[in-house]
C-alpha cells in the first residue's frame, strides 16, 4: 500500500475501512480528560466487548432465579454451555467441530497435552522450543522433563536468532528439524513469539517435523485471533491458546485446546482425565472407570466457567461476523501503517526488532529502545498511550485491526517521536 504521513490521510482510511464499525463494540480506557486512550496493548490483554457485561448479567439472573436448575433451564442451559463457543473456535483455528474444545487456561492446557503427547524414550526424549519463548513455556516444557527423568541440560534444544539477527531464519528451524529429528519427541513453538512478535511457518514446522517422527505442538497465545491459521490442513498433532489477549475474553479467561482427529479415538494414549471429559452418555451414572469423549472433550477436567465462557462469547461473536480473513487483511494493513510512520520518523534511540515481511508477523511491531525505554513508556502512559513494556529493552505495539484506527496509529507515532525528543 502507498501510506501518507498526515491526519487527514488517517481519517480518511478509516473512513472507508468496512472494518472500522467494530471499534464501537469495545470500552476503551479512558484518560483524565475523559477521552479514549490510544490502546495497544491488545497483545497482553483485549479491551473488552461492550455485550460482555450483557452476556455475564444473564448467567448472574439465571444463577439467581433458578440456581441448580440453571444447568438444564437457563436461557443457555449450562450443561452445554461450552458448546456454544465450538463452532466459531473451530473456525478461527481452521479446526474441525471434534478437534477444539475451550477450557482451562493456557498451560493447564499445555500440561494435559504434554501428559499425552510427550512420551520420551532413552533415545527420543528431546523438546524443540525457540530460545525467547513464553517463561510459563519454557517451565512447563522442563517440568515435564524432570517427571519423566530427564533435563533441559540433555533434552532441552532452543533454536536462536543467528549472530546479529533478531528473529530466527524459518530455514534454520527445519534444517535443525531434519539434523536432530530422531531424537526429539516434541516440537513446541509458539504461533508468534511473544517478545518480537515473529510469525513461524507452521505449516512447514508440522511437515518438517511428521516427516522425522516428531510430536508436533504449538502455543498460539499471541496467534489466536491474530493469524490466519488452518490447524486442520497444517496437521500438527495439538495446539494450545488463551482467551484474553487478541480473542478479549477478559483476564484469566478460559483457553482453548485443539486435537488433531488423528487422536479422536486415540484411548491407549495417556492423559490425566476427570469427569467432564468422561463420555457424556454415562457422565452421571457416576462410574468408577473412565470413558473417554471422542476428539478434544475427552481431555476436559472440571465443569466448564460458566461466567468467563459468557465473557468469550460476546467477543467470539464479533470474529464470527467480521471474519478472520478481513481480520488478517486489516491487521496486514494497520502494522504496515505503523511501520511506515515509524520509518518515517526515525530515530537512533529505537529500531524495530519484528519482521518486515508481513507474512511473517502478526498485529505486532517489537521496539528496541537504545537508552531509558522504561520511562518513555512511563511518559508515554501519562499521555493516555498503552503499550507494554518488556524487560529490559522492548516496547511492544499491538494496533489491534477490530478496534484500533489509522488514526491511533497515526497519533501514537507523533506522540511516540515527541517523547524521544
Amino acid at each position: 500500500m502507498t501510506f501518507e504521513d498526515t491526519d487527514d490521510y488517517a481519517r480518511a482510511m478509516d473512513a472507508r475501512d468496512p472494518l472500522a464499525i467494530y471499534r464501537e463494540r469495545f470500552s476503551f480506557p479512558q484518560t483524565a480528560a475523559g477521552d479514549d486512550c490510544l490502546y495497544f496493548g491488545g497483545h497482553s490483554l483485549g479491551l473488552q466487548p461492550k455485550r460482555t457485561k450483557d452476556y455475564i448479567e444473564q448467567e448472574l439472573q439465571d444463577w439467581a432465579q433458578l440456581g441448580v436448575d440453571a444447568h438444564f433451564r437457563a436461557r443457555n442451559p449450562w450443561m452445554p454451555y461450552h458448546r456454544l463457543l465450538t463452532e466459531q473456535t473451530a473456525m478461527l483455528v481452521g479446526a474441525k467441530l471434534g478437534e477444539v474444545v475451550v477450557m482451562n487456561s493456557l498451560t493447564v492446557n499445555l500440561h494435559l497435552m504434554m501428559v499425552s503427547f510427550y512420551r520420551p524414550t532413552a533415545k527420543r526424549h528431546k523438546i524443540l522450543i525457540e530460545h525467547g519463548a513464553f517463561p510459563s513455556d519454557r517451565y512447563a516444557v522442563t517440568s515435564q522433563m524432570h517427571f519423566h527423568g530427564f533435563g533441559p541440560a540433555s533434552s532441552l534444544i532452543e533454536l536462536k536468532p543467528r549472530p546479529g539477527e533478531e528473529c530466527i531464519r524459518d530455514e534454520d528451524v527445519t534444517s535443525t528439524i531434519e539434523r536432530d529429528g530422531s531424537s526429539i519427541a516434541l516440537i513446541l513453538l509458539g504461533g508468534v513469539n511473544y517478545a518480537t512478535g515473529q510469525g513461524f511457518d507452521m505449516a512447514a514446522i508440522a511437515r518438517s517435523g511428521q516427516a522425522r517422527g516428531c510430536v508436533v505442538g504449538f502455543d498460539l497465545a499471541h496467534a489466536a485471533g491474530n493469524l490466519l491459521l488452518k490447524l486442520h490442513e497444517w496437521g500438527p498433532d495439538f495446539a494450545v491458546w488463551c482467551g484474553y489477549k487478541y480473542l478479549n475474553g477478559g483476564p484469566g479467561c478460559a483457553g482453548g485446546c485443539f486435537v488433531h482427529e488423528r487422536h479422536s479415538n486415540a484411548w491407549n494414549l495417556p492423559r490425566f482425565a476427570g469427569w467432564w471429559g468422561h463420555d457424556e452418555q454415562t457422565r452421571f451414572e457416576m462410574g468408577p472407570d473412565f470413558q473417554p469423549m471422542a476428539g478434544a472433550e475427552g481431555w476436559q477436567l472440571s465443569n466448564p466457567p460458566i461466567l468467563a465462557l459468557a465473557a468469550l462469547r460476546a467477543s467470539m461473536e464479533i470474529f464470527s461476523e467480521a471474519g478472520m480473513d478481513r481480520v488478517r487483511q486489516r491487521s496486514v494493513a494497520l502494522t504496515g501503517y505503523l511501520e511506515f510512520l515509524l520509518g518515517q520518523h526515525s530515530s537512533p534511540i529505537f529500531s524495530i526488532i519484528s519482521p518486515r515481511e508481513p507474512e511473517r508477523r502478526g498485529a505486532q511491531l517489537s521496539l528496541r529502545i537504545l537508552r531509558h525505554g522504561q520511562s518513555l513508556c512511563e511518559r508515554l502512559a501519562a499521555q493516555g498511550v498503552i503499550a507494554d513494556w518488556r524487560h529490559p529493552d522492548i516496547l511492544r505495539v499491538a494496533p489491534v485491526p477490530l478496534y484500533n484506527s489509522y488514526l491511533d496509529v497515526y497519533r501514537f507515532v507523533q506522540r511516540l517521536t515527541a517523547s524521544l525528543s
